[in-house]
């Protein structure tokens, strides 16, 4: 199957299967959910704004299995223990929590909590959010975690010295990205071993999109650059739907093992079907991976005991 051109025509039967999809209103995510719901699994939609969700839902039309939306504010640690306070008091099982909101090259500015916004949404929300449903996921036989990642972790660098661009300093964009990015592959390889280590019956699994049109080049998308080569990029990105395709890949084909990592098999990894890429060397820093771990246990109040 590996070798095969993977489509969602390729996916298993999910009757009975419970899945979180965080940032499922729109783009990757909102794929996902549909993917996943139209082959029986209850799909919990979850999304900063019910609003957004309910009208996604709703533009999903009829699916074999059912949707759920919830809301979910990464950008706050509050709104993540309620949360999954809300979700653990509906559900004894998890059979995926696919991580995959995230936002892209913002400016610079802090969640809710002080952390800045691209790492604090796009890994330490996902921590605190996979911590506190650990119990859950671990009880639940053969489950998994799946971390969307970007191609942009190449450039990624943890500068554990200034990790949070304290008062803005030395931030970019993009180098906030890459670092964000790459902290997810960190955390996945970790979780991983997390769970062999605990004998834990469930894998972690990252992947990424390639490029595909979403809404998370809304930030870059005036600028000057980008204006330039947007006829080129238009060419080579993917639709959502095909996008999609490595993270829903990692969460349901049987044949996946734990710490691979799932991307598009074409030129460059920009498009194409989904099948098992690399990622870099700094990405299997377990070094990084331990440090990254300890200080998102202390920024989120989120304990995962080894």
């Amino acid at each position: 199957m590996r070798k095969t051109k993977w489509t969602t025509d390729n996916m298993p039967a999910l009757t009975g299967k419970v899945i979180i999809v965080t940032g499922g209103n729109c783009g990757l995510g909102y794929e996902s959910v549909k993917a996943f719901a139209e082959k029986g699994a209850e799909v919990i939609l979850a999304s900063r704004s019910v609003e957004k969700g309910e009208t996604a839902k709703a533009e999903m039309g009829s699916v074999k299995g059912k949707i759920v939306v919830m809301p979910l504010d990464l950008q706050d640690l509050a709104a993540v223990k309620k949360f999954t306070a809300d979700f653990t008091k509906n559900y004894d099982r998890l059979d995926v929590l696919l991580n995959n909101a995230g936002i892209m090259t913002t400016p610079y500015f802090l969640t809710k909590d002080g952390i800045e916004g691209q790492i604090g949404v796009n890994h330490f929300g996902h921590f605190a959010l996979t911590g506190q449903l650990l119990d859950l996921i671990a009880k639940t036989p053969e489950s998994r975690v799946v971390n969307v990642s970007s191609m942009a972790h190449v450039t990624g660098k943890m500068n554990f010295e200034n990790l949070l661009f304290e008062n803005g300093k030395e931030y970019t964009p993009m180098k906030s990205y890459g670092q964000s990015k790459l902290a997810n592959l960190l955390f996945t390889y970790e979780l991983q071993r997390y769970f062999e280590a605990k004998g834990i019956d469930s894998i972690a699994v990252a992947a990424h999109p390639g490029v595909a049109h979403t809404n998370l080049v809304q930030h870059i998308e005036n600028k000057l650059i980008f204006k330039l080569f947007s006829p080129v990029l238009k060419l080579l990105a993917q639709p959502a739907a095909r996008g999609a395709l490595p993270q829903i890949r990692a969460a349901v084909d049987l044949s996946v093992k734990g710490a691979e990592y799932y991307g598009p098999m074409g030129f460059k990894e920009m498009g194409g079907h989904p099948g098992l890429v690399k990622s870099t060397r700094a990405s299997h820093s377990r070094e990084d991976a331990r440090k990254l771990w300890d200080i998102s246990e202390q920024l989120t109040g989120t304990t995962i005991l080894f």
